[in-house]
């Protein structure tokens, strides 16, 4: 079952030389999933004579694109991917779309479901991650951040796809947030001309002028960014103008008579609204005379203008409203305790990063500068705690972290320095559940540690920068209340994310709980396991007899694997060479064998930092299992922790349980490890020729076969 390509030769439909078949395979996550689906498909398609083109869209892009001939020639197209997928193209052809783990696990039956697919009856459309789909993973979207597991179901996919509209978002978005924060601070404090009430003023017509103004329209950007690509994750192209539409509306108050626009917050729900508007619109029947037009013309007008005038009319006045009646009650807390007056302060600063609530407790700061710097005080200790907890959070915990996240921490650590506190809406954007909670909390102890010391401020800004320049009275508490308000909001970061992964790995393939319905599972893929080495390659066993002579030799016993390692050169470039080989893990859990693994690539001597490898290669496990069936695991990872690419392999005897989509437990262990600097193209390419060779049946027979280290390292040179 889990080797389509044999087992259905002797029951497969008959030959059918002029069917023309094409696929599409693609992995949110890496391209491991995406490769190896794409080889199942063309292996099984070969095995019935089917022609077949595989398109695999993975982190490098798309691959032997299909081209309009392609799809002009072609009876059927099999989608196999847990991300969006554009299925314009493929209008008037019948379109299968099932999860990648089915291209992996079951080729050979979607070829026949294939034929019996509805055909795609054109225009702008997308299949979209989590749809029901038979066997779809998720690919680790249970994601953990806010504590929701995904679990299977209805109720999960539209979670699920909720989940990545909202994630495709975001990564369109930290760019901007990233460029423009970091060009506003740099200008600042190389262009800025510090005042004697200690703020600073970048001179009209500087250089630096310049460079903030870009870092400015980079930050203006990033709100119309986060709605529009939300929105195109949903509704596809057509949404994608109505989303950015909306988003700058949502970020424009003078629009609907604010004084503030409704910031990300505003963007995530224009977002929504515009990608499921346009879903909304595209099932209305129309004229075939009209459809051409409706994906270019007619959607997009419609949803815009319907979308923009809903905001300015119905939900721009209530925020309006809260901005007006939030700025009446902080002034009658005036006369109040100065602490309560400062956690007030600091909850609304932390809770919309430069929405319409804090911008209204800004400005009301600002207001009183001149009159109670005291008050500018607590807001300028709030400010920098955002940004400044969640990139302490990617240093504490990085495993919590994707490589983009922990590079955005500290983005958000250098923009908090200057009190931006938009450095953390990224975070705020990808986990809310978890990450505003946690804002509020700590902004809500530095104002009120800021409000009872009487710090007071007197420009109207914020962050450590304005300590530094000498316009804080109280310095020494000041820092006190940023401190431990950014202390207090990463634990809680923390703690939450740690909680929320806790509960979401339960319901997840390899964690304690998805343990327990396996055995019968695991005796199944044993048995299979089992037989294959010994009683299916029987065509593969000559093959390892005569390689492993050669390899081995036919000295004495314990000579055979030193002989074998001095003989074997390497593969993948050289990246895995005999001294990252191990014949046997001691391991019997995932965690423990990546260590092992881990401890087993410093033999190369690219290991600078063992733990953070580790953590790196569990930080991606989190993401999604690299268990990718057939008993095969090729846990891998991007990390400065390797001074050079570096692989290692290593079999089990009796497998290690990690959340493989077909059941089965990982006996073949590949390791890759590649720097930051290498982790383009290299360690997809790694990933990619693995994968690939990992689909031969006799290949993998062979190496579970080796009796020794010595016919291991032959089996591993067939590689290349």
């Amino acid at each position: 079952m889990t080797s389509p390509a044999d087992p259905r030769d002797g029951a497969a439909p008959p030959a059918d030389p002029g069917l023309k078949l094409l696929a599409v395979t693609a992995c949110p996550t890496g391209i491991a999933h995406t490769y190896m689906a794409a080889e199942k498909l063309t292996q099984a398609a070969q095995s019935r004579g089917i022609a077949m083109k595989v398109e695999t869209q993975g982190s490098i892009g798309a691959e032997n694109v299909l081209t309009d001939n392609d799809v002009n020639a072609a009876d059927g197209v099999i989608v196999a991917a847990d991300k969006d997928v554009d299925l314009s193209r493929f209008g008037g052809k019948r379109v299968l779309c099932v999860g990648v783990a089915e291209g992996i696990s079951d080729p050979g039956g979607l070829l026949d479901r294939v034929r019996e697919a509805p055909v795609h009856p054109g225009g702008a459309a997308s299949a979209p991650a989590g749809d029901a789909r038979v066997g779809d993973t998720g690919g680790g979207s249970g994601d953990g951040s806010d504590g929701s597991p995904g679990p299977a179901g209805a109720r999960g996919r539209e979670r699920s796809a909720g989940y990545k509209a909202l994630m495709n978002g975001v990564s369109y978005m930290i760019p901007f947030v990233v460029v423009g924060g970091l060009l506003i601070a740099v200008s600042l404090a190389l262009g800025g001309n510090p005042q004697a009430d200690g703020g600073l003023v970048i001179p009209d017509g500087s250089f630096w002028k310049h460079v903030n103004d870009i870092g400015v329209i980079g930050f203006t950007l990033m709100v119309p960014i986060l709605s529009g690509y939300i929105a195109y994750a949903i509704g596809d192209r057509p949404a994608l103008v109505p989303g950015m539409i909306g988003g700058w509306i949502a970020n424009t108050g003078e629009l609907y008579d604010s004084e503030s626009g409704a910031g990300f917050i505003g963007a995530i729900v224009t977002g929504f609204l515009a990608g499921y508007l346009v879903r909304s619109i595209k099932l209305i029947p129309v004229s075939r005379f009209v459809r051409p037009i409706m994906p270019i013309i007619v959607i997009p007008i419609v949803a815009t203008s319907a979308l923009g005038l809903f905001f300015i009319y119905v939900i721009g006045r209530p925020i309006s409203w809260v901005f007006e009646n939030l700025t009446d009650f902080l002034g009658g807390m005036t006369g109040t305790s100065a602490a309560l007056l400062g956690v007030v302060l600091g909850l609304m600063i932390a809770f919309d990063m430069g929405g319409p609530v804090n911008k209204t407790a800004f400005l009301f700061g600002a207001g009183l500068v001149s009159k109670s710097p005291e008050v500018m005080g607590m807001c300028a200790a709030a400010i920098p705690v955002p940004p400044l907890g969640q990139g302490l959070a990617t240093l504490l915990r990085r495993r919590l972290y994707s490589d983009q996240e922990r590079e955005t921490g500290l983005a958000a650590l250098f923009m908090g320095f200057f009190g931006i506190t938009e450095g953390a809406i990224p975070f705020a954007a990808a986990r809310p559940a978890t990450v505003i909670p946690a804002n509020m909390l700590g902004g809500a102890v530095a104002g009120g540690i800021a409000g009872l010391a009487s710090v007071g401020d007197n420009v109207p800004h914020g962050g450590p920068i304005v300590a530094v320049l000498g316009a804080v009275d109280g310095v020494a508490m000041f820092f006190v209340a940023l401190l431990i308000g950014a202390a207090v909001t990463a634990a809680t970061t923390v703690g939450l994310a740690t909680l929320g992964a806790r509960r979401s790995g339960q319901d997840t393939p390899g964690a304690d709980a998805a343990e327990r319905p396996v055995p019968a599972q695991r005796v199944a893929a044993h048995s299979a396991s089992g037989t294959a080495p010994e009683a299916g390659p029987s065509a593969g066993e000559p093959q390892a007899a005569e390689d492993a002579p050669g390899a081995a030799g036919t000295g004495p016993e314990g000579g055979t694997a030193p002989e074998a390692a001095a003989e074997f050169s390497g593969v993948l470039s050289g990246y895995l060479s005999a001294e990252t080989v191990r014949e046997q893990l001691a391991a019997d859990g995932k965690e423990a064998a990546v260590r092992e693994m881990a401890e087993l690539l410093g033999r190369s001597g690219a290991v600078a930092d063992s733990e953070a490898l580790v953590q790196a290669a569990l930080a991606r496990e989190e993401q999604g299992t690299t268990g990718l069936g057939e008993e095969i695991a090729v846990p891998h990872a991007k990390t400065d922790a390797v001074t050079a690419p570096v692989v290692g392999f290593a079999r089990s005897a009796e497998g290690i349980e990690w959340g493989s989509l077909d059941g089965t437990r990982a006996r073949l262990v590949f390791m890759i490890a590649v720097p930051e600097a290498a982790a383009g193209d290299e360690h997809l390419r790694i990933l990619a020729l693995l994968s690939r060779k990992l689909t031969d049946p006799a290949f993998r027979a062979r190496l579970l076969a080796a009796p020794d280290e010595g016919a291991v390292l032959a089996a591993l040179a067939e590689i290349g």
